[in-house]
């Protein structure tokens, strides 16, 4: 199943589940204003960032975990 990151992993701006943002193939996360900025292109795999999907409300977990990768974003 599609892990709905709750934050940008450029900016850190918080992403609502049914906030527009981008994601690559290996779900690399991005807000609009970063994605536009990096030209759609993920800057961890060098795959395009295209719209990610929005979860039903009935489907969403009730808690959000923050998902931080230890070595940060390659930009």
């Amino acid at each position: 199943m599609l892990e709905l990151k709750p934050n940008c992993e450029s900016c850190d701006k918080n992403l609502l589940p049914s906030a527009d943002a981008c994601i690559c193939s290996f779900e690399c996360t991005f807000c609009m204003d970063c994605t536009e900025r990096m030209s759609a292109v993920c800057p961890n795999c060098g795959g395009k960032l295209v719209m990610r999907p929005v979860r039903s409300e009935r489907l969403l977990v009730s808690s959000q975990q923050q998902v931080v990768k230890k070595e940060g974003c390659r930009e």
